[in-house]
């Protein structure tokens, strides 16, 4: 287990992934009812732009160092809790620290609401562990994804987000992705279901998509933001998520929101979004 998400935190595939959580978040706080979060590969809770990690790649200037100046009224609307999280980190203006997936479920949930987080590696779990350790609505894990999922689905609360976004180096990370996915669904039929993926020149996105799709879960949307060409040995050209379960008109936010970012963080005409229902809702 080598990778590290320092080195990629805040990214455009970050700014995809956060504000579709922090949307998705936004939709389970309309009930009273508390729910779970369960992000599966949790990282290390906050990251330093300034860090020597962030500052090897630079990766977070092509995507959350691009949002600064505002979108459209409405869209800043739909971003309110994901740039509200963002804030309360600098509080003193300007951008150093961002938020992983767990930092952005904590900010957003409310006392009765719980996140469990995971993470295999062994130095970002304990720096998880540090984070969160007086925080009583956060318990940490560090196992394999696939034997947390096995072990803590379905949550006490019976609502909840789970959250599956492996690295994908390893080749056999997306099959094992999916698999997650179905033994997750076959425990937790109601849960909102997140799974990243990347985009690059392969068929992996095509791959997942198809799997995802044949599971035929109503309210199945994918949603899609690619920064530039894709091509042989040229890495991360973007990036997708499918939503199983997805909140009820989420759609319609992120067909707003998507092409917005798209715009910003294409590099020349590259910026493309898509956002459709692999399955539609009944």
């Amino acid at each position: 287990m080598n990778y590290r998400h320092a080195y990629h935190a805040g990214n455009h595939a970050d700014v995809l992934k956060h504000v579709v959580l922090a949307r998705v978040i936004a939709h389970m706080k309309k009930k009273d009812k508390p729910f779970r979060v369960i992000d599966a590969h949790a990282g290390a809770g906050v990251y330093d732009l300034a860090g020597i990690e962030a500052g090897k790649t630079g990766e977070w200037e092509g995507g959350i160092g691009k949002l600064a100046e505002p979108f459209s009224a409405e869209a800043e609307d739909l971003l309110k809790p994901y740039r509200h999280v963002i804030a309360a980190l600098n509080p003193g203006g300007g951008l150093r620290y961002y938020p992983g997936s767990p930092e952005l479920a904590l900010r957003l949930m409310r006392p009765q609401d719980r996140l469990l987080a995971n993470e295999l590696h062994p130095q970002d779990a304990v720096a998880l562990e540090r984070q969160y350790l007086h925080d009583p609505r956060c318990d940490v894990t560090a196992m394999d994804a696939e034997t947390c999922l096995k072990a803590r689905l379905p949550p006490p609360e019976r609502r909840g987000v789970i959250l599956i976004d492996p690295p994908y180096e390893a080749k056999n990370e997306a099959e094992k992705a999916l698999r997650m996915l179905a033994h997750g669904l076959r425990r937790f039929a109601q849960g909102v279901f997140l799974l990243w993926y990347p985009l690059k020149a392969d068929c992996t996105a095509e791959t997942i998509l198809a799997a995802v799709a044949e599971m035929g879960v109503p309210a199945t949307l994918k949603a899609e933001l690619r920064v530039r060409e894709a091509f042989a040995a040229g890495g991360l050209a973007g990036s997708g998520l499918a939503i199983l379960n997805a909140p009820w008109k989420l759609d319609e936010e992120l067909r707003l929101l998507a092409p917005a970012l798209a715009e910003r963080l294409g590099l020349g005409d590259w910026g493309r979004a898509t956002v459709a229902w692999l399955v539609e809702p009944r």
